[in-house]
């Protein structure tokens, strides 16, 4: 195909942004890095104010605004080597490199282009040598940053690792790449023959490609192309995304969002509650205003697009947003670091502010709520009807 993409990092270097914005945005790309590349920025419609590839891709001065942390999930504290995470018994996380093709500016891992090799892996043999020495990991995530912009050859030595370990069944791939910059996968034939090997070569175990398409407008034909590549290697591929304000935060984006995705066989897996980062307050959309729209979504398109999850990365699990009962909104573990969290349903008094779990003021078993409702069936009925 040999198109020539070229990466931008400097904001200045953007012609669509009127000079004095750019001088601006300075301060901000000082603060947290900017980087993005030609075929992302030909998405972005400059005549749209509020065109979401560019909220996506451009610095804005809002993300000066002090709120927020930049470990929200305290990844930090379930660091066992550095750029290993072992958070859930079966599940460990590989942080590979610190690049993407560009960075989300609400990226939660924004801390890694922040301070560059901090948290990365440099040793991939001592973190094998963990994994190896744990049989209860059955499955691997690779990230970042994006793993996919590590040379081909890399990738495919720690794919070749991990595919020595019996005990491992499922490795992950988390990349914007398919959204952001689908050449590297149109373009690098050797890559997609990496796949399929590890695919073919070890029957029990299965390669996933987790996708970041935040927006319908993603979805170009390029980005389709690669996404049927990818399929034809064996790979499984499934899509996660946070809600964003002003990006697809109401009902229409997010439909036809994971109606497309149905359409092109990759799964719509989560919709996450944008977290609480550093610099993302104008992203931050309120749970119970999210809760409702993907409600809305749930109920407008087929079981198959409706599968996706709605869940929040809380430091102390994966937690699955499920609905309100009444005055109250219900949460469930749907993974816990803590065995004593696992499965754990709970509510929280409803709060249409909350942003985040420490927003909510009363968290309650939901069996007080049970049980005062089979005192007053009636109450118990309508609250089912409302």
């Amino acid at each position: 195909m040999g198109v020539k993409i070229n990466f931008i990092t400097k904001i200045e270097k953007i012609e669509n942004i009127p000079k004095e914005e750019r001088e601006r945005l300075k301060k901000v790309t000082q603060r947290f890095p900017f980087r993005t590349n030609e075929y992302y920025l030909s998405l972005i419609d400059w005549n749209d104010p509020n065109d979401p590839i560019k909220r996506i891709s451009i610095p804005s001065e809002k993300e000066l605004i002090e709120w927020g942390d930049l470990d929200p999930s305290s990844e930090k504290s379930y660091t066992k080597l550095k750029g290993l995470e072992h958070k859930y018994t079966d599940t460990c996380i590989l942080l590979l490199t610190d690049v993407c093709a560009m960075y989300c500016r609400f990226c939660f891992r924004k801390r890694l282009f922040m301070h560059h090799g901090a948290e990365i892996t440099l040793k991939v043999d001592e973190v094998i040598s963990y994994i190896k020495a744990h049989p209860e990991i059955n499955n691997v995530l690779l990230t970042g940053g994006d793993p996919l912009l590590l040379a081909t050859p890399k990738l495919a030595m720690v794919l070749k690792e991990l595919s020595k370990i019996s005990h491992v069944r499922v490795v992950r791939i988390g990349s914007k790449i398919p959204a952001s910059y689908p050449f590297r996968i149109l373009e690098d034939q050797a890559l997609l023959e990496l796949f399929t090997d590890f695919n073919e070569k070890n029957p029990d175990k299965r390669l996933y490609l987790m996708t970041h398409f935040n927006h319908p407008k993603e979805l170009t034909s390029y980005a389709k192309e690669a996404i049927k590549l990818v399929q034809k290697t064996g790979t499984i591929l499934c899509n996660q995304t946070p809600i964003l304000r002003g990006i697809n935060d109401n009902k229409e984006t997010l439909k036809t969002l994971a109606e497309e995705l149905t359409a092109l066989g990759v799964a719509p897996y989560y919709f996450f509650q944008c977290r609480p980062v550093l610099g993302n307050r104008h992203f931050v959309v309120p749970i119970e205003k999210a809760l409702d729209i993907l409600d809305k979504v749930r109920s407008e398109v087929s079981g198959l697009a409706g599968r996706f999850r709605y869940v929040k990365s809380h430091k102390t699990g994966k937690i699955e947003i499920l609905g309100k009962w009444g005055d109250f909104v219900l949460f469930k573990y749907i993974r816990a670091a803590n065995p004593e969290y696992r499965a754990r349903l709970f509510a929280c008094k409803e709060n249409p502010e909350a942003l985040w779990l420490e927003d909510y003021e009363e968290i309650v078993p939901v069996n007080r709520i049970s049980k005062s409702l089979v005192k007053s069936p009636s109450k118990a009925l309508s609250l089912c009807l409302s």
